[in-house]
């Protein structure tokens, strides 16, 4: 039997760069890693964790049950306490609600619609595993630029060389392209036969579209409720599941012209009108579709969220919410039937953090402020030093979500960010990937090029050789501004026509001048 080489990512190539040579001369430098997206040590709540964790061991009535398997749907204090959390944050008046029937909709997400998941990775392979079958399902629609980590968990549920990539426009994720695309695609000939048999409590979808609906990674784009609602109807129409990935959408800010104080204690909270509503509630105020089987309301539109970015990603435990039979459906994948959901012990740690208002207190307190800072932070120094040398920088998002076809806001309009990242657009006649690699070799500085958030096999479709991700969440403040101050100094040697061997060579004269 032949061997079957499987090629190492973009990513695995940066990181193999990034590490040590044992052989090599000690850097001359600290080693500044502007691609990670981890949170700060600092904004991990560990003794809130631990005071809620003493709380769930002291009391047998509570941790013997957490300690043992849990029920399919995870464990039911904490979808209690999620439903009741983003009943409070998330408002949706469909347009045809009438004024007198709004405030029925507060409290709108009811516990059987949550399933605890093991955080948004495993989820999303629990969706695939339930939900899809390559012998059915056409192809997976990905939004380009992408998440680039999650290709591979398409990949290894079978969509090997059937991701699609789906640019973005000034508004996100282009609904008029993926529709195009997909009636190309449904009307080819298709010779596979499904060999799941998911029913009576699922269902195979013909299509799924990946995407991150707020504070797009890598991008930062934020879908209008208007450009949501256009994908749902596609979603309906072609018998499509939308994976929305909501992990950013309790962080956000508003931009200001200067990065907040140091001094800034006061709690940040979410802006006016954000978060936007979730895909998963605009799908939901819908009638069910035509494509559901008898009896059922499956979703066209989940949102697949996870408590990383706002207590840990080491809690690894997360939530999926769409109707009650998806939920169902979801619950009863083979790995939870067997195990129980997934992170049964976390979740109930979780659930007394949130329960008390501590993860609430946390972000609103520490988690957004803080990345609000550093956000502000990092333009600034993109203004001062790259955006000189013709670098553009995608600025921000109306409280209505991304600006469409170069519309501007108004004087009185918020402009407002989340996230992770900024993504920049480098000049031209430079080339991403050989910025990294200066930059790195150079500069002891790691960036993400362009190239690894293309969709895995649909590269030709989306390319981005001029872009450049950079994230402000894992460094210190100070490597911040050190970090984009190097990666200046890279495009000012690009841009001046100096090559790598000049730099060297330059360097060691340096070193010799300062030893004489």
């Amino acid at each position: 039997m032949a061997n079957t080489t499987i090629n190492a990512s973009p990513l695995d190539a940066l990181i193999n760069e990034a590490k040590p040579d044992a052989h090599a001369n000690p850097p001359t430098k600290k080693l500044i890693n502007l691609l990670r997206g981890w949170p700060a040590p600092a904004l991990l709540p560990a003794s809130q964790l631990k005071s809620a964790a003493e709380y769930v061991l002291s009391d047998p009535a509570i941790s013997v049950p957490v300690l043992q398997y849990g029920i399919d749907p995870g464990y039911q204090p904490l979808r209690e306490e999620i439903a009741r959390w983003l009943s409070g944050i998330y408002q949706y008046h469909p347009p045809s609600d009438p004024p007198s029937r709004q405030p029925e909709r507060k409290g709108s997400i009811k516990a059987n619609e949550i399933t605890i998941t093991g955080g948004a990775s495993q989820a999303l392979a629990c969706v695939l595993q339930s939900f899809t079958d390559p012998g059915y399902t056409r192809a997976v629609w990905v939004a380009a630029p992408c998440y680039f980590m999650g290709c591979a968990i398409f990949e290894d549920n079978g969509f090997r060389r059937r991701l699609r990539a789906v640019p973005e426009d000034e508004g996100g994720v282009d609904v008029t392209v993926l529709e195009e695309l997909i009636r190309k695609c449904d009307a080819e000939k298709w010779g596979h036969r499904p060999s799941k048999s998911p029913s009576p409590h699922r269902k195979l979808y013909r299509h799924i579209i990946y995407l991150v609906a707020t504070s797009a990674n890598p991008s930062g784009k934020t879908l209008s409720i208007a450009r949501r609602t256009a994908l749902i109807h596609l979603a309906r129409e072609h018998d499509a599941l939308i994976i929305s990935d909501d992990v950013y959408d309790l962080l956000q800010w508003p931009v200001t012209s200067s990065p907040p104080p140091t001094s800034l204690v006061s709690p940040s909270p979410l802006p006016p009108q954000t978060p936007l509503p979730l895909l998963s509630q605009i799908d939901a105020s819908l009638p069910p579709s035509r494509h559901n089987p008898p009896g059922k309301n499956f979703s066209h539109a989940i949102s697949n969220a996870s408590f990383s970015k706002l207590v840990g990603p080491g809690i690894r435990t997360g939530w999926i919410h769409g109707t009650a039979d998806f939920a169902h459906g979801f619950s009863v994948t083979g790995t939870n039937r067997s195990g129980g959901a997934a992170s049964q012990f976390a979740a109930a740690v979780v659930w007394r953090a949130l329960s008390t208002g501590e993860i609430e207190e946390w972000v609103d307190g520490t988690v957004r402020p803080a990345l609000r800072r550093r956000h502000g932070i990092m333009l600034r120094e993109i203004a001062r030093e790259l955006a000189p040398l013709g670098v553009k920088v995608w600025g921000g998002n109306g409280v209505d979500g991304a600006h469409q076809a170069g519309g501007k806001l108004g004087p009185d309009e918020l402009e407002v960010y989340g996230g992770y990242f900024v993504w920049l657009t480098l000049p031209e006649e430079m080339n991403a990937e050989v910025v990294a690699r200066r930059a790195r070799a150079e500069e002891e500085l790691v960036v993400a090029p362009g190239r690894i958030f293309e969709v895995a096999g649909d590269e030709e479709a989306a390319r981005f050789p001029q872009n450049v991700r950079l994230s402000f969440s894992w460094v210190d403040e100070e490597d911040i501004v050190e970090g984009v101050k190097r990666l200046g100094r890279v495009l000012k040697r690009m841009l001046g026509g100096v090559e790598p061997d000049m730099v060297e060579r330059n360097a060691a004269e340096g070193e010799a001048q300062a030893f004489k």
